[in-house]
């Protein structure tokens, strides 16, 4: 009897399916989970681009940046994080002008916001180093021209809700630049009312 019930056993394949299910289905999970982490992680740094090249386009069309312009850019780059934390976004709108024949570029002003509030130090180098590019013969920080370019730094700190596949804390950070657009050089009247922005007029 027992001999029989052991060779039906072997050769039935119901609840195979079951038991295949059963070996796939934590692959599938891993799978699922690892898409939708990157997923989120990608569109928030994509997110971070698009602030960049926003805040420094709007920030160029002006001739003269007040604090309440300030204000305005501040709060329409946050409101491009949504639904995501903007309280993690950090955001520094720059002057990088020509420092004279010569000389290197140097920070005019520069105002910053966000988590992170570091802003650069006037008639100082900026802390990163500029694109070659910017002071090639008529880009705009040629020695001696008098020109200038805003420079927007976006630096978001994610961290993944499931910790999956990015573990920890990742820094973002990406960099805009744009040549004023009516004058050489935009002046700074004013500081932000924001809470926690700053500037160095």
């Amino acid at each position: 009897m027992a001999r029989k019930f052991f060779t039906r056993c072997w050769k039935s394949d119901k609840g195979l399916a079951a038991v295949e299910f059963a070996f796939v289905l934590p692959i599938i999970l891993a799978m699922l989970l690892g898409l939708v982490e990157l997923s989120q992680a990608l569109g928030i740094r994509a997110s971070v681009i698009n602030m960049s090249s926003t805040g420094g386009d709007l920030i160029a069309q002006e001739a003269t940046v007040k604090g309440t312009d300030l204000d305005g850019v501040f709060n329409a780059l946050n409101a491009m994080l949504y639904p995501h934390d903007a309280t993690q976004a950090s955001i520094v709108i720059t002057s990088v002008i020509d420092g004279g024949t010569g000389l290197a570029p140097k920070v005019a002003w520069s105002c910053a916001a966000g988590k992170h509030p570091v802003k650069e130090t006037k008639n100082a180098a900026p802390s990163v180093p500029l694109p070659a590019s910017l002071t090639l013969p008529n880009a705009p920080l040629e020695s001696g021209k008098g020109g200038s370019v805003i420079w927007s730094r976006i630096s978001y700190d994610y961290t993944s809700p499931l910790s999956y596949i990015l573990i920890g804390t990742h820094i973002w950070n990406n960099d805009f630049y744009l040549k004023p657009r009516r004058v050489s050089q935009i002046p700074l009247s004013g500081s932000p009312s924001i809470a926690g922005s700053s500037c160095t007029p």
